[in-house]
């Protein structure tokens, strides 16, 4: 079957360009094909398995990826079985795709093996059962535990190492008894609290990757051995607390982290109650969409979706394909036109005859998928930096030791070893990040903006193209009566009512907004109705109208030629007001009873306020991506502040748009409907408006509320401030190891004096984190 070149979709209806080689599904590829060219990334592609054609392509959900060196080891459980082709796991979207030879294993298996060592495996269409109580309990109890365990310290440990008594006189034996208290509580909190960061640190040796968990697990473990070591030995110098504060400081710093990644716990779960999974045969039997072939024909009842691309058989009906097709007006569907999986039938039944076994709301939603589960360009800065930077520590460490072994006694080797893996344990490093996120979307929520993935944070570089969606983000997306033209007797009122009253019948969205704007229209348990609905019969439905009678008179209903055609009295007037409505993208309605057209309604959905302004202060350039084509298209190409239109764009379309314009520039994308969702994910920047689908507010990376564009600038300005905090962050914690570890390997410090510098410096950064932001940053509305 032909494809298209630029997003690879079967071509049905073939598009072709001068001077451009090959076919396009529609218009707007191959304007992008012409304007952006062959432009193709390559981004995770290396090291990959050809996979054949007919390789099978699973998605899962994870739970329990805690650093990007899960992405390593999951890739490398899933490749170890036989029949995956290749696999790509991402932390930042909490999933893994895994390409393999359905016949060799089944989905069940590859689930169950990418399941232990912490990790669940889930189905996409489930929810995830959020971890952070978890974490949270977690560290509530190891709280406890560490609470006891200082109390202790501080009651009789703490004094004599200054050379006091205890504070609490002891008893002969209850030293020993005390010191095996501390044992077992450190013990319990590293084995329960610590279990993330133990697991982390197997992961990191498991795929040859140094990460913090490793320099942490190392520093508590060596602190708790070599205390026990001591404590066996009779000795009382025990560094118990080091571990309590090591384990305790990373814990907190994942539940800042957990905390804010929960904000993406729904991601890519919300798609499946979209897509269609049954099929009804034109004689009535109920089958699974997998099981339909090319060429069956199907019938799609009204308010049903259509459940595989096809061509209609029989039946007219306008049919709602906004959701994947971008769409903003209903388009009736009569015998031989093509129709898309996924769109909603309205007013009457359709036979559909399918043109191949799938729909284009699925491969949407595999497309998000997609995006969402490529390896990120750019890894989070502080994991790049430990795998240097851990190597780094527990080589110097390791030497020093060594040296004072052949220099000194073995306690002072030990002990300065340890205190080296002590004061450079990251923990600062760890909380770099969380804290300055935690502190940006607390900042961006007072501003009306929720940041759902901290990823913004890391591609906030100066945008070189903002790329808005059409309907729904530059226009309000709601459907409603904007003007009314009556030039002759008839009242505008009574023009609205009679209307509203034939419409009311309808289910078509023009439809809706025309009886919502009736006089006589109410609303009863959320059903649209009209006062004049008992004095309403004989409703009859068209290809471009309706008609029924209302009060005793035959009222028609529709487009202007529905009037021609069905010998009505149009005049000029009104013609010439239906043709502007035309030209400017909306949709005119004509009203008439008793032969003659009596009025004109102009449909459409408004302009967002100030777009224009705000489209030219984000970014050099401006593209708009629409799946309208004509005067709605033509109106925009036109407007000053926008310098690309791609017009009749198809959901894959604007994704591989997107995802091409990416490759050479920064690219933020601004949306709403779930046919942009694909395009969202793909941007370096995402940005959703409140009023939009869970399927668009799920793959974006910030969503403005209350649908005003004027905030947009806000997201940037808040995640330029944000990611200025964690680079501070990230300064400090290098320039405290750069002082610490130097005077560790000297001497000049001992592991408690360390675990109390590691605390501190963790302590400056949370100060640094939750600072208040300056004035300067304050307001960045336009």
């Amino acid at each position: 079957m032909t494809t298209c070149r630029l997003c690879s979709l079967p071509v049905t209806e073939p598009v072709r360009g001068e001077d451009v080689e090959g076919v396009f599904c529609c218009q707007g590829c191959l304007q992008v094909y012409q304007t952006v060219g062959d432009v193709e990334t390559t981004e995770g592609t290396a090291d990959r398995q050809p996979a054949p054609e007919d390789a099978t392509t699973a998605f899962f959900a994870m739970d329990g990826m805690h650093c990007t060196t899960c992405e390593v080891y999951l890739e490398s459980v899933a490749t170890d079985c036989d029949g995956v082709y290749h696999a790509e796991a991402s932390y930042a979207a909490e999933a893994v795709k895994v390409v393999y030879d359905s016949e060799a294993l089944s989905r069940e298996h590859l689930k169950e093996a990418l399941s232990g060592t912490g990790y669940i495996a889930r189905n996409r269409d489930t929810t995830s059962e959020d971890d952070v109580e978890a974490i949270e309990n977690r560290l509530i109890v190891g709280a406890a535990l560490g609470m006891m365990a200082m109390t202790a310290y501080a009651a009789f440990l703490y004094p004599t190492y200054f050379g006091y008594d205890p504070l609490v006189p002891l008893e002969p034996g209850d030293s020993a008894h005390i010191y095996g208290h501390l044992a077992a509580l450190s013990a319990i909190l590293v084995l329960y609290t610590g279990a993330p960061m133990l697991r982390g640190a197997y992961v990191s040796l498991r795929t040859r990757r140094p990460n913090v968990d490793l320099l942490v697990t190392t520093a508590a473990l060596a602190a708790y051995t070599y205390s026990t070591v001591r404590l066996v030995g009779g000795h009382a110098d025990l560094y118990y607390d080091v571990t309590v504060v090591v384990v305790l400081a990373v814990t907190a710093g994942t539940y800042y982290e957990r905390r804010i990644r929960a904000q993406t716990s729904g991601l890519l779960t919300d798609l499946t109650p979209l897509q269609v999974e049954t099929a009804t045969r034109e004689n009535g039997e109920s089958v699974s969409v997998d099981a339909v072939d090319p060429g069956d024909r199907l019938l799609v009842k009204p308010g049903e979706r259509v459940p595989v691309d096809g061509v209609v058989r029989e039946g007219q009906a306008p049919v709602e394909e906004a959701l994947v097709t971008g769409e903003s007006l209903p388009e009736t569907k009569s015998p031989d036109d093509t129709v898309v999986g996924g769109a909603v039938v309205t007013d009457a039944p359709l036979v559909i005859e399918a043109t191949r076994g799938e729909n284009t709301l699925d491969r949407v939603v595999d497309s998000l998928w997609e995006v969402q589960t490529a390896r990120s360009g750019a890894q989070r800065f502080a994991d790049r930096l430990a795998t240097v930077f851990v190597p780094l520590v527990l080589t110097v460490a390791a030497l020093v030791s060594g040296w004072l072994l052949l220099t000194a006694a073995p306690q002072t080797a030990l002990l300065t070893g340890l205190t080296v893996l002590i004061v450079s344990c990251p923990c600062a490093l760890g909380l770099a990040t969380p804290l300055a996120v935690a502190s940006g979307l607390q900042s961006a929520a007072d501003r009306g903006v929720v940041v759902t993935t901290p990823a913004l944070f890391e591609h906030v570089d100066a945008v070189d193209t903002v790329v808005f969606d059409k309907t729904g983000t530059l226009t309000d997306g709601e459907m409603a009566v904007r003007d009314i033209y009556t030039p002759g007797d008839a009242t505008e009122e009574t023009v609205l009512a009679r209307a509203g009253a034939v419409e009311q019948h309808a289910t078509h969205p023009v439809a809706t907004a025309v009886a919502a704007a009736s006089p006589d229209a109410r609303t009863d348990g959320g059903a649209l109705a009209v006062e004049r609905a008992g004095r309403v019969s004989s409703f009859e439905g068209y290809d471009r109208g309706v008609a029924a009678t209302v009060d005793g008179r035959r009222v028609l209903v529709g487009h202007p030629k529905l009037f021609d055609d069905r010998g009505y009295a149009v005049s000029a007037d009104i013609e010439r007001r239906a043709a502007t409505a035309a030209d400017r993208g909306a949709v005119p309605v004509v009203v008439g009873w008793d032969g003659t057209a009596r009025g004109v309604l102009t449909v459409g959905d408004e302009d967002r306020q100030a777009w224009e302004s705000v489209a030219t202060a984000l970014g050099d350039r401006t593209v708009v991506l629409t799946g309208d084509d004509g005067p709605a298209a033509e109106r925009l190409a036109a407007n000053t502040a926008v310098d690309e239109v791609f017009a009749g764009m198809k959901p894959d379309g604007k994704a591989v748009t997107v995802r091409r314009l990416a490759a050479t520039e920064t690219v933020a994308m601004v949306g709403d409907g779930s046919n942009d969702a694909p395009a969202l994910a793909a941007a370096d920047i995402g940005v959703a408006l409140e009023q939009g689908t869970e399927l668009a507010l799920d793959a974006a990376d910030a969503v403005v509320l209350g649908d005003d564009l004027r905030r947009l600038p806000d997201v940037f300005a808040v995640a330029a401030a944000t990611r200025r905090r964690i680079r501070e962050n990230l300064a400090w914690a290098f320039v405290y190891n750069a002082i610490a570890i130097p005077l560790a390997v000297s001497g000049l410090l001992n592991p408690l004096f360390a675990a109390l510098a590691m605390a501190t410096s963790s302590l400056l950064v949370v100060a640094n984190a939750a600072r208040t932001t300056d004035g300067r940053e304050k307001n960045y509305s336009t």
